[in-house]
């Protein structure tokens, strides 16, 4: 995808620098952030420097690439198996980042303690994950662009674009493909509390794409969908479990729910590597709850170009967290896979899943 004309991805590797779009900054500044350590390509997962499923996949892999290139000889092995138990803490929601770290972690494992082949094959594998993720949203967007007819008015959530993946996205890249093919989507943009990242993500990715759209509180969805002005839903998803229940961001199944009782059909979409074989149901999906003062406090830049936390709750009041729901399969119309559109049921994943 391209910024101001110059074609970027979300998440790169320099020599043993691990380099990220530094999303918090985002609308209103665009900057690289080097990572020279695993540990700093850690924090930047925890802090969500970068986020999205597949971005954080490929992050995750580029970090334990990284950590295999710095390991010393003496400890090999225990310093990458310390690497992967680092980066597989820093969130407990996305599979594709378990994803990612397990690829890297076999590629090392198969070369024993040929080590110099041990590291090249580190980085062989996190490369081949994000060329990977890539490739995956690039197909959604092919599948998943006849859905849309032209004019078509399109509700999604947070952000599920480039910015979330290594490149196109998933919820977006089909209307990134409807955009391009002349039909001329319009995209309603929850603003996606408390993070914002549809207010501040999405909707500057689709201003790039040359997308109508306009952001609306994420308590004005429902109203749009029963004004029969929603023609269909895509979002993204962060873990699917083998029975089609989905987990996205906070928010997703209230929107799912609208679009059930105004008839709108409601679209998942996600590479296979989201697909968890070993997660049952969306029960059994573990979900993050962040820090409290992400809801008691936002941040923006000021007029006077300062970026600022303003707390904009009681000092007494306490808050709580989840950054993630579950949306049951039943409320979802399909899930747009790089191998076409299946069914939310176990049948139509386990055709698809990835082992």
């Amino acid at each position: 995808m391209r910024v101001n004309g110059e074609a970027f991805r979300t998440v790169w590797m320099e020599g043993t620098v691990v380099k990220l779009i530094d999303q918090p900054r985002l609308p209103h500044r665009f900057a690289i952030a080097d990572q020279p350590t695993w540990q700093h390509t850690a924090q930047a997962i925890s802090t969500m420097v970068v986020r999205g499923a597949g971005a954080i996949g490929a992050t995750g892999a580029y970090g334990l690439a990284q950590a295999a290139q710095m390991a010393p000889e003496d400890g090999f092995h225990a310093a990458v198996a310390a690497a992967a138990a680092g980066l597989s803490a820093t969130r407990p929601t996305a599979q594709n980042l378990f994803y990612g770290i397990r690829t890297v972690l076999r590629a090392i494992e198969a070369e024993g303690d040929n080590l110099p082949a041990a590291r090249q094959a580190a980085v062989a594998a996190a490369e081949a994950v994000a060329d990977d993720d890539a490739a995956c949203c690039r197909a959604i967007g092919e599948a998943g662009a006849p859905l849309i007819e032209a004019g078509a008015r399109i509700s999604t959530h947070c952000n599920a674009g480039w910015l979330a993946f290594v490149d196109w996205g998933s919820a977006l890249s089909p209307i990134y493909a409807a955009q391009r093919a002349g039909r001329r989507p319009f995209v309603w943009v929850d603003e996606t509390r408390p993070r914002g990242q549809g207010a501040s993500l999405t909707a500057w990715e689709l201003g790039q794409e040359g997308v109508q759209h306009a952001v609306i509180a994420d308590n004005a969805t429902g109203h749009f969908m029963a004004r029969g002005q929603v023609d269909l839903v895509i979002v993204g998803s962060d873990r699917i479990a083998m029975n089609g229940d989905v987990a996205n961001k906070i928010g997703t199944y209230s929107s799912a729910v609208c679009a059930a009782r105004s008839g709108i059909p409601f679209y998942v979409a996600a590479p296979t590597t989201t697909i968890d074989p070993d997660c049952p149901t969306g029960a059994d999906i573990p979900i993050e709850e962040r820090g409290a003062d992400e809801v008691q406090f936002t941040w923006g830049w000021s007029d006077d170009g300062r970026f600022l936390r303003v707390r904009t709750t009681p000092d007494s009041s306490p808050a709580r967290n989840p950054a993630f729901d579950v949306t049951p399969a039943e409320l979802i119309a399909g899930i747009l896979t790089e191998k076409g559109l299946v069914p939310a049921t176990p049948e139509g994943l386990a055709r698809v899943v990835r082992r």
